[in-house]
């Protein structure tokens, strides 16, 4: 099978327009939407990093522009969270929402190692990336946040104008009465239920945590969970599972900011995903620029007006430096 040759980073063609009958905005509320992915990259990114030049161009195409950003798992490597699927990230297979309802193990598996993952996640701070979008947002010229991730790290850094579209990690919910409770709180149970599990996690070192505050450990058969303290029902964390619905509300709000903006700038996302995917495929759409920051191929890489390989810290920065 022949590679792909590599895409240079300089302007593709714009995305063509939608026909005048298409309307820019949903005739109906949005139905939910399915996180579920199975994509990856065919081919390795073979482009050379994103020179100044590169750069200056994205400037110069968001410039006027009023922008909407879209943001995953890549913006946040810099503060120490690792990534889905960028050229370093460790292959993943992330608990199923079935898996979790379905299987007491799963759960007392997820919740073992989730105990571990949140106390690092929980500690992290916002890097120059997140603070660049803020600045921006400050400055008039970014409107508004859509991000995948569920590190809260925009808000933060002080993004004002962010849509969580898979949720966030320091809130928990009961599956039963919809009760929702901290996820400090929770640490406060687990912590009791569970003497010493973190100092010997903890021990062993060499514990991997994901981007979604889980951590990859093996020995959790000893773990013990809890229940909603209402009504006894199954506690899951508050964000959007593969294989479960993201809010039909989040989804028509991020679809808003999409549709108000004139641009969009998608920085540390292979756009794997249907839900981040659908709102670059939407803005392209309509005609407006879209530029994709990321180490590595995207899904959306045909939609872009420009594609930068380059580190999200890098290039946003970049940006706030050269814009409005």
């Amino acid at each position: 099978m022949t590679t792909p040759s590599p895409l240079p980073s300089v302007p593709a063609a714009p995305a063509p327009a939608a026909p005048p009958s298409t309307p820019s905005t949903p005739s109906v509320t949005p139905a939910p939407r399915t996180l579920h992915s199975t994509w990856a990259p065919s081919y390795a990114d073979r482009r050379p990093p994103a020179t100044e030049a590169d750069l200056d161009a994205a400037a110069e195409i968001l410039r006027g522009h009023r922008v909407v950003a879209l943001t995953g798992a890549g913006i946040s490597t810099d503060s120490g969270i690792p990534d889905y699927r960028g050229p370093d990230a460790a292959p993943r297979s992330p608990m199923t929402y079935q898996q979790f309802v379905g299987d007491p193990g799963f759960r007392r598996h997820y919740w073992a190692r989730n105990h571990v993952g949140w106390h690092h996640v929980n500690e992290t701070t916002p890097n120059a990336g997140h603070r660049a979008l803020a600045a921006l947002e400050h400055a008039g010229v970014v409107t508004g946040v859509i991000t995948q991730n569920v590190d809260r790290l925009h808000t933060l850094a002080g993004s004002r104008a962010v849509i969580d579209l898979h949720g966030h990690y320091n809130e928990v919910v009961c599956l039963s009465c919809g009760h929702v409770i901290s996820r400090a709180a929770l640490d406060e149970r687990l912590l009791a239920l569970n003497p010493g599990f973190l100092e010997e996690m903890t021990e062993l070192g060499d514990v991997e945590i994901a981007p979604d505050a889980d951590a990859v450990i093996e020995q959790t058969n000893h773990f013990r969970t809890a229940s909603c303290e209402r009504c006894g029902g199954i506690l899951k964390p508050h964000i959007v599972y593969f294989g479960e619905n993201v809010p039909k509300e989040r989804v028509a709000r991020a679809y808003a900011a999409v549709d108000d903006a004139d641009a969009l700038l998608a920085a540390g996302t292979s756009l794997a995903v249907q839900s981040g995917l659908r709102l670059v495929k939407r803005a392209a759409r309509d005609g407006k620029p879209v530029v994709i920051v990321n180490r590595g191929v995207t899904r959306g890489d045909e939609l872009a007006t420009l594609r930068l390989n380059a580190g999200t810290s890098q290039a946003l920065e970049h940006l706030a430096a050269r814009l409005p």
